[in-house]
């Protein structure tokens, strides 16, 4: 009785801990929220967890249209969408790239594959701050400085270490009798990869392209350092729109155009969290 009593009792404090650490957690992002939808007199006259006297839009259609960064008065419209023309052909190149990666490593295994896959594991401790003077003289020696073709190469390379690491992990689970099988009746590299590996890829894809849009999207200095003006991906916009900032300073404008910049990715993952979880756990167990 004892026992089925504190097991309850336990619950609930698990319970209030939890919701305590989430209210915490949230309490930045609320904060931005409200702020975004006061005015300027209602932020002066309140505090920061006040409720809007008036809810009003005019920060976000300012923030998205019209607020200076630097030198341009165009809000954050231009760069969002910069943003996208990166960070979609990244993802997609680079987790492309690391399936095959990670299908050769385990399912085609050649000498000195694992020295390989050793060496190639090491870009996942590289720094940004490592590569950034190599990378530069790569990209003019190719002709991409300071365009987004250059951004997304960039991070098509930074990024196929981690989704090599990735999909060569979840592809050590599969069954290679499937794959031997397939190569006695006759099927190669490519016909193989279509039909028996991409069939059962569907949980690593789903948590490779939500980590590498995210870690995409919110890059910052690679952005900065690799664009130019017309090319800036969203993070530097907002960075420049805070501040560049003249005269009265604007909070309403400046947390709305952050929520702006912080809403696909917080879209991603409410939409595709619980796949996120899935995927990293499928094929964790081996039998």
């Amino acid at each position: 009785m004892v026992k089925a009593a504190a097991n309850p009792v336990a619950r609930g404090l698990l319970y209030g801990v939890l919701g305590l650490a989430m209210l915490f957690y949230l309490l930045p992002l609320l904060v931005m929220v409200l702020t975004s939808f006061k005015s300027m007199a209602d932020i002066r006259g309140g505090n920061l967890l006040a409720l809007p006297e008036v809810w009003v839009l005019e920060a976000w259609a300012k923030a998205w249209g019209s607020a200076c960064t630097g030198v341009s008065c165009e809000g954050v419209k231009p760069y969002f969408w910069n943003s996208f023309a990166i960070t979609v052909p990244a993802v997609l190149i680079s987790t492309l790239l690391g399936s095959l990666n990670g299908y050769v490593l385990t399912k085609w295994r050649f000498r000195g594959s694992e020295f390989f896959f050793g060496a190639m594991l090491l870009g996942c401790f590289i720094p940004f701050q490592v590569v950034i003077l190599p990378m530069a003289q790569t990209l003019g020696w190719l002709g991409l400085a300071n365009t987004i073709p250059g951004l997304v190469f960039v991070h098509v390379v930074y990024g196929m270490a981690f989704t090599t690491l990735f999909f060569r992990n979840f592809y050590v689970a599969v069954p290679t009798e499937l794959v031997s099988a397939a190569r006695i009746d006759g099927a190669g590299f490519f016909r193989i990869y279509w039909r028996i590996i991409l069939p059962v890829s569907a949980p690593i894809f789903v948590v490779t392209v939500i980590w590498q849009f995210t870690q995409v999207w919110n890059d910052f200095l690679f952005g900065v350092v690799y664009s130019g003006g017309n090319t800036q991906p969203v993070t530097v916009a907002l960075n420049n729109l805070v501040n560049s900032s003249t005269g009265v300073k604007e909070y309403n404008v400046d947390m709305a155009a952050a929520m702006i910049a912080a809403l696909p990715t917080l879209l991603v993952y409410v939409l595709a969290g619980k796949y996120f979880v899935r995927g990293l756990t499928a094929g964790a167990v081996k039998g």
